[in-house]
């Protein structure tokens, strides 16, 4: 996995993590992407080094504006593509573990295009049923 792509990952968990309201810890990351503790305890350190999360003193992660940025970008696009392949007739499970590798090499001048047509026939589904 490319530097790149697993700091992706890393926020992108974190991020869906902290929708639960219960706090996350480098414990449930590891539990999340089932990666061993200390693994995850040093891609923790070098995330907090970079500047895209905090730690608390409880051992609380959070993630800075630069990190939440860039969290809510992958996640964004893990959704309209699975969303895009399963309409494509592609079954979940695969839509969901092929946007998850999709989402970190695809362009933006692609991305933006298939957000386009997905958000297009959702517009359409939603039309039809009023």
């Amino acid at each position: 996995m490319k530097a790149q792509e697993s700091t992706e990952n890393y926020l992108e968990t974190i991020y869906i993590l902290s929708q639960g309201g219960d706090g996350v810890r480098s414990v449930d990351v590891s539990g999340r992407l089932n990666y061993s503790r200390p693994s995850v305890s040093i891609a923790m350190k070098k995330l907090r080094m970079d500047g895209y999360i905090e730690i608390d003193a409880k051992g609380l992660i959070t993630l800075t504006d630069s990190g939440q940025k860039i969290a809510e970008s992958i996640y964004e696009k893990h959704v309209i593509i699975s969303d895009w392949l399963i309409f494509l007739g592609v079954d979940k499970q695969t839509a969901v573990d092929d946007a998850c590798r999709i989402e970190h090499v695809i362009s933006e001048q692609s991305f933006i295009a298939i957000k386009e047509h997905v958000l297009s026939w959702k517009r359409d589904i939603y039309t039809r049923k009023q």
